[in-house]
Parts: C-alpha cells; sequence; structure tokens
C-alpha cells in the first residue's frame, strides 16, 4: 500500500535564520484533503567526545524555548558546503575547545519526524587534546567532564532530557558495547 501525500499547495508562514514554517495542503491516499504544518530545519552534527580517562564532554547551557539549564553533547549546525564529519569537528572545538584527532561516525536520525526535517549526524571524538573555546557571541557554555558510567547514571535519573543527548549517547554506549570497550 502506498501511503504518501501529495503535495497540492505550500504556504511559506516564516523564513528565519536556522528555520522556516511552511503549511502543506496534501492530498492523503484516501483522495481527501489536509494541512501539515512544517518546520524546515538546518541539519546538525552532535558529538559524544571522551577523553583518555574515560570521562564526556558535556556543555551546560540556558535554553530560552524551555526556561532552563540543561546537559548537551557539543552539536551544531552544519554550514553551508561543509560535510557532517568536519562540522563536528568545528563544533566541537567552537564549543569545547578541544580539538580529536579521531571522529568516526555513529549514526544519524530526525528530532521530530512529524512535522520537522532537523537531521542529526552523530559522532564519536576521541584523541583529545584542549586547544581554545571560540564561542558564538551569544553562546554562554559551560563545560563539565562527566564520567561515561556517570552520564548513564544522570540518564537514569532523568537528569539529561535533551533528546540529541540522550539518542548520542545510547548510540555511544551500543559501539562500546559492540567494540568491547
Amino acid at each position: 500500500m502506498d501511503n504518501t501525500e501529495i503535495t497540492i499547495k505550500t504556504d511559506k508562514i516564516y523564513d528565519g535564520k536556522i528555520l522556516s514554517l511552511k503549511v502543506d495542503t496534501v492530498e492523503l491516499p484516501n483522495k481527501k484533503y489536509s494541512k501539515r504544518e512544517i518546520i524546515e530545519h538546518s541539519a546538525a552534527v552532535s558529538i559524544v567526545a571522551i577523553t583518555d580517562n574515560d570521562e564526556i564532554l558535556m556543555v551546560k547551557q540556558y535554553r530560552k524555548a524551555i526556561e532552563k539549564e540543561i546537559y548537551e553533547v557539543p552539536a551544531g549546525l552544519i554550514e553551508i558546503g561543509e560535510l557532517p564529519k568536519e562540522a563536528a569537528l568545528r563544533e566541537l572545538r567552537e564549543e569545547t575547545g578541544y580539538i580529536a584527532s579521531n571522529i568516526e561516525y555513529l549514526s544519524e536520525f530526525y528530532t521530530s519526524p512529524g512535522f520537522c526535517t532537523e537531521k542529526i549526524h552523530v559522532f564519536f571524538a576521541s584523541g583529545l587534546k584542549l586547544d581554545e573555546q571560540d564561542l558564538d557571541l551569544d553562546e554562554f557554555i559551560e563545560l563539565e567532564l562527566v564520567k561515561f558510567e556517570d552520564v548513564l547514571k544522570m540518564l537514569d535519573r532523568c537528569e539529561i532530557n535533551d533528546a540529541k543527548t540522550m539518542a548520542s549517547i545510547l548510540y555511544y554506549k551500543e559501539f562500546r558495547r559492540k567494540n568491547n570497550e
């Protein structure tokens, strides 16, 4: 059975720096019509960066949308013409001040495919060397190094509630299991 929805009309509602909002009128498989509100969002990367002491680089920052400070793995948007791996290395250095000698692709996922196009590419970084943090003017980030086992406990206690961070850590946990690390 083909459940494809055919776009009949698109109305652009908002065009911003990192996202746009459109409303699509679609024809459903049963030949009826419906509207779909869609956020078009730039692709991004997240990085699970591990020190030689088995610590994950975690960033703590205030998120206005939820009015609270949360723990996250370093992450950011892929710039135009940039490969995901290049973006991961750049974002890692900008947000944490660390440079990785090794970076590996782990997976990718859509954050909320019911209404958003954002795709996040997940990387694992190691061989870390401290360089210099290079935050954007509107970024205020606190870096914390947290033992991997403590990060897993934080997940269990719901102290980490950012979806990309949760998914990234779980992808890394599975990577470790498969590689017997």
